[in-house]
């Protein structure tokens, strides 16, 4: 995996970017994008699954992954913050090509916020591809008491102080592995593994929670909880692929209001598990993302 990271520097922000290229006989783009708690060894074997389809680029998002965050430059990790930086990451890397989006969870709403913002941008995109993404916050399952606990822990979160705290003194290895341990028979993520792949997944999920920027994260919360990007339609062909069950999003919600979004509009059955695991890191893991159907739209020229 090493051999195709490279550095990235967009905006005064240092972070990587994950660069496969292109097989032979394969001319398509695919730019692959992550969701909220991930990292690009996280979604690797995602990334080996597209490139059997094309060059698939992989950046890494501000805050993110463990990227710097868009506050050492003053700015707030709004939708729209997030949509200026793709769009200026996708006017350099794809100058005169077209490109295949594959989108991820947090990222997908991201994306339609670029193209929304940036119309120039739709025209290169041939399709998009949603996994377990939303675009509403109607779209969540949680109550209306989850709702605003979670909206409260954001606000207070991403003030500069408490955010600190939790970065350096909450979110250490020891207590993040104890809060999984309590609920280790039960958690999604873990429950169907044995001893020593919950070992291995826990410290995967130490790493994501110790890289992600804790002010980013958890004023991003807040911005999905409040999310609509549903006002202006967009003329590119979506496939939303999602599992029927997931613990975070209504899929028949979710697909209602993508269908205001896009007249080209797909849904696609998979048999992924609920949402996504601590890590796809092969492309075994990956394999339930890209169903069939949308790897016989990648192998299309």
């Amino acid at each position: 995996m090493k051999d195709y990271i490279e550095p990235l520097n967009m905006n005064g922000l240092k972070g990587r970017m994950l660069r496969m290229p292109s097989p032979p006989n394969r001319k398509r783009e695919i730019l692959l994008l992550y969701g909220h708690h991930a990292s690009l060894e996280r979604m690797f074997g995602f990334a080996e699954v597209l490139n059997k389809y094309g060059a698939v680029t992989m950046p890494d998002l501000p805050g993110l992954g463990g990227m710097e965050s868009f506050y050492k430059i003053g700015q707030k990790p709004t939708f729209d913050t997030y949509a200026d930086y793709l769009a200026a990451f996708m006017k350099l890397r794809y100058k005169r090509r077209r490109v295949t989006i594959v989108a991820m969870s947090f990222s997908v709403p991201l994306v339609i916020r670029t193209l929304q913002k940036y119309p120039e941008l739709e025209k290169k995109v041939d399709i998009l591809v949603s996994t377990v993404g939303f675009v509403h916050s109607e779209d969540f399952v949680f109550t209306r008491s989850q709702r605003i606990s979670l909206l409260v822990l954001s606000k207070i979160g991403s003030l500069a102080i408490p955010s600190a705290i939790m970065q350096n003194l909450i979110l250490r290895g020891p207590i993040i592995r104890a809060c999984y341990q309590v609920v280790i028979d039960r958690h999604s993520k873990l429950k169907d593994a044995n001893t020593a792949e919950r070992k291995k997944r826990i410290d995967f999920e130490v790493t994501l929670w110790r890289i992600n920027d804790a002010r980013t994260r958890l004023f991003t919360i807040g911005q999905m909880l409040k999310v609509d990007v549903c006002s202006k339609k967009l003329n590119v062909k979506m496939y939303h692929v999602a599992p029927e069950v997931d613990r975070y999003f209504n899929r028949h919600v979710v697909e209602q209001h993508m269908q205001i979004i896009f007249d080209q509009f797909e849904s696609i059955n998979t048999s992924m598990p609920a949402h996504a695991p601590s890590i796809i890191a092969s492309a075994k893991d990956a394999s339930p993302y890209v169903p069939k159907r949308i790897q016989k739209l990648l192998a299309e020229q």
